[in-house]
């Protein structure tokens, strides 16, 4: 069952730090953001974390209810819970290893994001209820996930592979799912405001998603007919909201010693949970603009946000705490420091995208949980104010992503094209040329094997295009033909599948149809147009597809 089979459309936007998601009933069309979570009310997202028991098998809590607020006995409630699994999405990501967020060993991240979706479907299950008695959930409901712009390509099988697991999908390879990236969603959503800042088909607007972890980019042009074109290779980088935070902790870390700070997140993870939340993004993160007249000195009391700190600062330092009431002043300077870093990263990224191509853009807007910071704002507005486009935060920014894949759900062919992110092609074996060929890849029977280019990073692709090559089996006498797929960020110039950068993405692999018959090729083909890339082979002159193949994503 496809999209358009369906009754109902869910989006979810399955975020680093925060998650929500939407419904619409297509026959009515009335979209309905979700603001109803378990230990609170009244909010379009949830965080993205999970309180698991002492074996990380259960799911204990989720969302709100799985972080520490504030509590009058910290030691008892720490003695009697884990610590809470936070920011465990980052794990799909090309981050390093080391910089990837804490997992207990117990746990693996794909299990994490399958219980974090199983708890969002059991809250969608009974909210669909509420609004349509007697749907039939998952067999009549239809689903959109949104991914960031920067991620890489197998980052749909493993959600798709979640989403299964989580009971979302009636099988793995369901028809009834379909994915969008995250700027993508927002340019979407943004596309039915369009009108109220005088855009007309031909212009072009930038879309910057800013979230906790991501900030994902994208420029689109205005069609005729109400459809998006993209016109920029879509970027994105990891200097959300959150790494401000980070910074925070790195201000906090000089003023009590690193040593202490880490041993108060290792031993009491909540306090240091509740000082971020409860007092850095409440009292300081959240207020600041940017401007020095308007601003206070924040006064930071660590004995009431975190107690225990005090019996890991050492020597000196607690001494000087001691002495001061463990109470830490934080003037201007010191917050506009902690923003610079993470706002300077986001100017580059779109001063960047900007260059990058001819198009003149007509306005530039700011969606997502961090685009409602005010000092980012009036960063990005000093910084383009000659750029002659027009800035904006559209009403409810937070909930742009999800409410445009609710839009992309409704109707997939609204997306008219995209710009490939990465240059795709398949490991071929061809006779070794001396002279020609690197004398050290030649295998012992004379063969050399190399990348064999299908499509190119940076090509405009209308959705559902192939792109395709004709190939014959290294020996006809051969049960089976693998076609293994690579990608890489080159543009251009990729020989080897082994060479810096080259990865391995995913197998096809198909009964030799020319053992018996040594006439004609073979007609291998990868489709991008929409997010997750389909595999195929058939008889080149037919276009007969073989037996059954499943292409198997590498993760």
């Amino acid at each position: 069952m496809s999209l358009s089979e369906v009754r109902i459309i869910v989006a979810i936007d399955f975020g680093t730090t925060y998650s929500g998601f939407a419904y619409v009933h297509k026959e009515s069309k009335d979209m309905e953001t979700n603001c109803t979570w378990p230990d609170r009310e009244g909010v379009f997202k949830t965080p993205t974390a999970l309180q698991y028991d002492e074996t990380y098998t259960k799911v204990v809590s989720w969302g709100e209810a799985a972080l520490v607020d504030e509590f009058e006995d910290w030691e008892d409630y720490e003695s009697q819970h884990t610590r809470p699994i936070e920011y465990f999405k980052l794990h799909i990501s090309d981050l390093h290893k080391t910089e990837k967020p804490w997992l207990p060993a117990e746990l693996t991240y794909i299990k994490a994001i399958q219980d974090y979706l199983q708890q969002m479907k059991i809250l969608i299950k009974e909210t669909l209820n509420t609004r349509w008695p007697g749907v039939k959930f998952p067999e009549q409901v239809g689903l959109v996930l949104t991914i960031p712009a920067e991620w890489p390509p197998n980052t749909t099988a493993i959600m798709r592979k979640c989403a299964f697991g989580a009971g979302l999908l009636t099988s793995q390879n369901s028809s009834q799912l379909e994915f969008t990236t995250e700027p993508e969603a927002a340019a979407l959503y943004c596309l039915n405001i369009v009108k109220d800042y005088n855009l007309l088909p031909g212009d072009s607007f930038l879309i910057a998603d800013c979230g906790g972890g991501t900030i994902d980019l994208t420029m689109r042009k205005l069609l005729p007919d109400n459809k998006l074109s993209e016109i920029t290779e879509r970027v994105g980088d990891l200097c959300g909201g959150t790494f401000v935070d980070k910074e925070f902790l790195n201000f906090l870390g000089r003023n009590v010693g690193f040593q202490a700070l880490e041993a108060l997140k290792k031993n009491n993870y909540g306090q240091l949970q509740g000082l971020i939340r409860k007092f850095f993004c409440v009292r300081v993160k959240h207020r600041f603009s940017g401007d020095s007249k308007e601003f206070k000195v924040v006064r930071l009391n660590l004995q009431q946000f975190c107690p225990d700190l005090a019996k890991y600062v050492t020597n000196n330092i607690k001494s000087d705490l001691e002495s001061k009431g463990w109470v830490i002043k934080i003037d201007f300077e010191t917050v506009k420091l902690m923003f610079d870093p993470v706002i300077n990263k986001i100017i580059k990224l779109i001063s960047d995208h900007l260059k990058s191509t001819n198009e003149k853009c007509s306005i530039m807007f700011l969606v997502g949980g961090f685009s409602e910071s005010k000092y980012l704002l009036r960063q990005v507005k000093e910084h383009f104010k000659d750029e002659n486009m027009q800035i904006a935060v559209p009403s409810s920014p937070i909930t742009a992503v999800v409410r445009g894949a609710i839009t992309y759900g409704l109707n997939v062919e609204i997306v008219n094209d995209r710009i490939l992110k990465w240059t795709y092609g398949i490991s071929v074996v061809n006779p070794h040329v001396p002279g020609r060929d690197p004398k050290k890849r030649r295998t012992p029977d004379g063969y050399i094997q190399k990348f064999h280019l299908l499509a190119t990073r940076g090509s405009n692709t209308e959705v559902k295009k192939k792109f395709f090559g004709k190939f014959v089996p290294l020996r006809f006498d051969q049960p089976t033909i693998l076609f293994n797929v690579y990608y890489t960020h080159k543009k251009g110039g990729a020989k080897y599948c082994d060479e810096p950068g080259m990865k391995f993405l995913g197998s096809l692999n198909i009964n030799n149809p020319m053992k018996y018959n040594k006439a004609g090729t073979i007609e291998f083909s990868l489709t991008f147009g929409l997010m997750e890339i389909k595999a195929t082979a058939c008889n080149s002159e037919t276009k007969k597809p073989y037996k059954e193949v499943t292409f198997k994503i590498n993760f």
